[in-house]
């Protein structure tokens, strides 16, 4: 049978911590025998797990049988992991997953080094600050990179834990795993569909005030050399200074602005889809369709279903 460990340490998240003993607990071979063994494992008896404490059963002795260790996320990303764990994960040869921010405690381990990665989407800018060897895509549910499997924040531990199974025992045994969870066995789309809007730029960037500028315009066809006059600069010393404060080029800086705009409008309103890309400046609706699935990961109509508006209070006669 195949063995799962489950870490546990104070400031573990605990519903991290349950998703995968939950998953894997689930799962059944097709002559109804339990696919894993899942043991959590800690280093001390008793952790905290937020509002409550959790009484591991096994010690750190039981990762020599895994064959597969998953990491749960940690609540506050400056707690210090206890060193015999970090000590654990770099030496077990087992396949590692990690769940959420669970991948800050992989990568403290050395074990994503020149890997691709995720992480929630609000700690993935930080993850790839404190571990440059690391390739952090923000944008994706869960990464497989050879035995190490990342996910991004709270449900997405579910889709990476069933895509583990469907790899272990197949898609029948992950389709009724999935059932037994109430969890389709795949979703759509990536996490970016999860980010909530953002400001453009914090106070203290020189390009704020151009940034500003350019979200109250949104709706206006930019070109890069409107953009480039707008803030008395050559397009190339423009696309330099996007760079250096933005990571992007200005005319792909605007365009997820766009999108994210577009995304509060679907969510927020019951304009049509069509008006909705017009209104963040999207010239045909086609051009709007194929922006929003590269940013977002599903087309404008899926997101509308998944996020739909709130029903209109009934107006009093």
């Amino acid at each position: 049978m195949h063995q799962v460990r489950v870490l546990a340490y104070d400031g573990v998240v605990p519903f991290d911590l349950s998703v995968p003993v939950e998953v894997f607990g689930r799962a059944r071979l097709a002559d109804g025998r339990p696919a894993y063994d899942v043991r959590v494992c800690a280093v001390t008896d008793e952790v905290r797990a937020g509002a409550v404490s959790i009484r591991a059963p096994h010690d750190l002795s039981a990762l020599a049988e895994a064959d597969t260790v998953v990491v749960p996320g940690v609540a506050d990303l400056d707690s210090a992991v206890p060193g015999a764990i970090l000590d654990a994960l770099a030496a077990t040869p087992a396949r590692l997953v990690s769940i959420c921010t669970g991948a800050f405690v992989l990568a403290a381990a050395g074990r994503l080094d020149g890997r691709r990665a995720t992480t929630h989407w609000a700690a993935a800018a930080e993850l790839a600050r404190r571990h440059p060897a690391v390739t952090v895509d923000p944008d994706v549910l869960f990464v497989e990179d050879g035995p190490v499997l990342t996910s991004a924040g709270a449900a997405a531990g579910l889709d990476l834990c069933l895509h583990v199974v469907r790899n272990d025992h197949g898609a029948a045994v992950a389709a009724d795993t999935a059932r037994s969870c109430v969890m389709p066995l795949e979703r759509a789309g990536g996490q970016a569909q999860f980010i909530a809007y953002e400001p453009p730029a914090p106070a203290g960037h020189s390009l704020q005030p151009l940034l500003v500028w350019l979200t109250h315009n949104l709706h206006r066809p930019l070109t890069l050399a409107d953009i480039a006059a707008h803030a008395s600069m050559s397009t190339r010393s423009l696309s330099r200074h996007f760079r250096d404060q933005t990571g992007a080029t200005p005319v792909r800086w605007l365009n997820r602005q766009r999108i994210r705009r577009a995304q509060q409008l679907l969510e927020q309103t019951d304009q049509p889809v069509e008006r909705v890309g017009s209104l963040v400046g999207f010239t045909s609706p086609t051009a709007f369709r194929e922006s929003f699935r590269q940013v977002v990961g599903v087309p404008p109509r899926a997101y509308r279903a998944a996020f739909p508006p709130a029903p209109r209070p009934p107006r009093r006669s």
